[in-house]
């Protein structure tokens, strides 16, 4: 859960610093203490009119205006965020303080000020500059240990929402360390003085708050760097000090989806009293919402994607439930930001769950609607070079017609025979055609146009390849085909909120790419391979071949290829030769030699999920399977490609090769597995023959027969021109693999 008790900490200690100033005269001393008791209880405008007083008194101190604001800000219930930001802003030009400027002791003073607006960045999800902020002030706050601690769990919260675990890691050490500190000062100010009895107490609770804290930011940490057995020991130590409340059962749900354990996660899920929870309006965490999404992330896992968007729609009508109660609460304010609670600025998730929503109903086979979810989604989310790769899927899945066919074979005569004419001695078959290229997608409206079509496919593509960094031959990636789609992992508040913006703290390890999580150097290659495969079938599709060729040579050229995407890479670059009218060189790439594997490819990431599980506990299927109209087999991949080196022996007139290769892949496969287009380049090769009558035969019975010589060929009529077929294209793209996290 956020840190929302850090701009209190934070103001309490902006009012303790004008109590221990030195040589400031009684007076101000007590005004400044009164003030301090005042703004603790709740009192705010008796602490107004004591620091109205201490401003007369002392009118320099730019921090007694500071606190003025502040407790305004407390007044209005943390309403006016935007005019407190205009307030630290004036103050910030008044003292002539940048943060770049921060170089010593002396400027710690100005440290409050600094920190508020960091408070501020946070909530209005400017991770960047709040973590800017926080870094220099911790260089300089060790001494001043309440405030460092405030300092501290102000930065862990915001590497774990931009995806540092290791940096968060360290300061979580520090906050350990200060912990340790300030219990052991608490004892020694026990013997000495015992009257303090009630605030003893308090502190011991406060004590207790921040260990129980540290242990859920610890597992938060383990479960990004996915150290499954060091998160096991430590979610023992959360279940002990927060008990069975929401944010305890929400990680370790987190931790079993991580696992495998889908059920357990569910159980642990429905175990939460949501009920009891505060409400968004005190913390700023719509849990109802985060409950039905993380209910999605799992089933989406275990393959039970229809259930998976009944869930995401739930968490959206609770969102938008959420959002409708904010904007009545905000009633008449003219202002984004104001009206409402600064803790509630985050509670919108809803291009999150769009996010979401949309990869869901990408597997579940309705792109149209993906793409409505993903095309409101990457108006916010625009650097993701991911979720334009799914963009462009959904325009590539909308455009490439139905797929029953292609998944179940072809038991009639369907997509051979487009319609019979005449009758008796006149009777003509007349054959589909099966040429899609040069096809226009949309009737002279833009491509830039955001409708699910080819031309828009290729804008967004152009998109992904222009976010991902500079292609490096020697970057160092793990092996593995499509990147994971990224639809959000089962967490607890405000790890689901990322950063909107696309800068890297340290860009030579990761990519950032919300909502999901960032782009690790393993994974860049993996999602560029898949880019180039798309954008080389897209400009296949609208008839750019100069570009598709160029888009399947670098895909060959990339140092960690899948054997699917090597397969289709080689497809792809023949179609395009072959379009070229450069058939010697597409027979090249038409080798089936170049097959040697035709896996999918599986991230390291996934294959370390589950590997320190018991031994008792073994892992449930995720329900991924591989696309039934895909190629499961390296024999079924090579008659493939045996089926489209016929046709381009076919184009240079070798038909006795071609009609080779077409029965030598018919040997290799079932008889339902044989494409349409195999179909009609036997027809082809036989009428070319003079066989005119095997070639009705094999339209009639829709396989391939044995070929039957004739005795004199040059005394046959040669058939009218027919032009063979084009070369046969991969039965459906790759398919759209896994989902991650959000």
């Amino acid at each position: 859960m956020s840190d929302n008790s850090a701009a209190e900490q934070g103001t309490e200690g902006k009012h303790e610093s004008n109590t221990s100033t030195s040589g400031v005269a009684d007076e101000e001393k007590e005004l400044a203490t009164d003030a301090f008791r005042a703004f603790s209880s709740g009192n705010y405008d008796t602490c107004l009119q004591h620091l109205t007083s201490l401003q007369e008194v002392n009118k320099d101190d730019y921090k007694i205006a500071m606190n003025k604001a502040i407790a305004e800000f407390y007044k209005s219930g943390q309403t006016t965020t935007v005019t407190l930001k205009q307030i630290l802003a004036a103050m910030k030009k008044q003292v002539h303080a940048a943060v770049e400027e921060i170089d010593g002791l002396d400027d710690v003073e100005n440290s409050f000020l600094y920190y508020n607006q960091a408070i501020i960045h946070y909530h209005m999800r400017q991770y960047t500059e709040a973590i800017t902020i926080g870094e220099k002030l911790y260089q300089f706050l060790e001494p001043f240990e309440k405030f460092a601690q405030a300092v501290c769990f102000l930065l862990v919260d915001l590497y774990l929402l931009t995806f540092q675990p290791e940096k968060a890691l360290h300061l979580i050490a520090v906050l350990e360390k200060l912990t340790i500190q300030g219990n052991n000062k608490n004892g020694k100010n026990e013997t000495a003085n015992k009257e303090g009895s009630n605030q003893k107490a308090e502190y011991i609770a406060m004590i207790e708050a921040a260990k129980s804290k540290i242990h859920q930011y610890k597992v938060r940490a383990y479960i990004q760097m996915k150290s499954l057995k060091t998160c096991k020991r430590e979610i023992k130590s959360v279940m002990n000090t927060a008990g069975n409340s929401a944010p305890s059962l929400f990680l370790k749900s987190n931790f079993e989806y991580l696992r495998g354990n889908y059920r357990k996660a569910v159980k642990l899920l429905n175990s939460s009293n949501i009920a009891e929870h505060p409400g968004v309006m005190k913390t700023g965490e719509c849990v109802r919402c985060m409950f039905w999404n993380n209910l999605g992330c799992i089933h989406f896992s275990m393959g039970k994607h229809n259930l998976g968007i009944f869930y995401f729609k739930k968490a959206l009508q609770e969102n938008d439930h959420t959002c409708s109660q904010l904007a009545a609460s905000g009633a008449g304010q003219a202002k984004k930001f104001s009206g409402i609670p600064m803790c509630t600025l985050l509670a919108n998730k809803r291009y999150e769950l769009l996010y979401n929503c949309g990869i869901q109903l990408l597997h579940i086979g309705r792109p149209l609607a993906a793409f409505e979810c993903l095309i409101e989604a990457v108006q916010v989310y625009h650097s993701n070079p991911r979720l334009w790769l799914r963009l462009a899927e959904c325009c590539i899945a909308a455009n490439k017609g139905t797929s029953e066919q292609e998944t179940k074979g072809l038991p009639s005569k369907k997509g051979i025979v487009q319609s019979i004419v005449g009758q008796g001695y006149h009777r003509k078959i007349i054959l589909a055609s099966q040429s899609t290229q040069n096809t226009v997608y949309n009737d002279g409206q833009s491509a830039a146009i955001p409708v699910a079509s080819m031309e828009f496919a290729a804008i967004c593509l152009r998109n992904a390849l222009l976010l991902l960094p500079e292609d490096q031959q020697e970057a160092k990636s793990e092996n593995g085909s499509k990147n994971s789609s990224q639809s959000g992992s089962v967490e607890s508040s405000s790890e689901g909120s990322e950063a909107c913006s696309g800068k890297g703290h340290e860009g030579d390890k990761f990519i950032p790419s919300p909502p999901s999580s960032p782009l690790r150097k393993q994974e860049l290659e993996n999602l560029r391979c898949s880019i180039l495969a798309c954008s080389a079938y897209v400009a296949l599709t609208l008839g750019d071949s100069l570009l598709a060729l160029n888009h399947a040579e670098k895909l060959l050229q990339q140092l960690k290829l899948s054997g699917s995407l090597k397969f289709l890479g080689h497809l792809y670059a023949a179609e395009a030769l072959i379009s070229l009218d450069r058939i010697s060189d597409a027979i090249s790439h038409l080798n089936p030699e170049n097959v040697t594997d035709v896996s999918l490819g599986i991230s390291s990431n996934e294959q370390d999920q589950g590997s320190d599980k018991g031994e008792n506990e073994p892992m449930e299927s995720s329900g991924k399977q591989t696309p039934l109209c895909y190629p499961n087999s390296v024999m079924a991949a090579r008659a493939m490609m045996l089926f489209n080196l016929g046709s381009a022996y076919c184009l240079r007139s070798e038909y006795e090769k071609a009609r080779k290769c077409l029965h030598q892949a018919a040997s290799m496969v079932q008889t339902k597995e044989i494409p349409p287009e195999a179909i009609l380049l036997a027809v082809y090769l036989e009428l070319q023959n003079g066989n005119t009558q095997l070639a009705l035969q094999i339209i009639k019975r829709n396989q391939l027969l044995p070929s039957v010589k004739t005795l004199s060929p040059d005394v046959r009529k040669k058939p009218a021109a027919f032009q063979p077929v084009q070369p046969i294209q991969p039965i459906q793209m790759p398919a759209f693999t896994t989902v991650q996290r959000k």
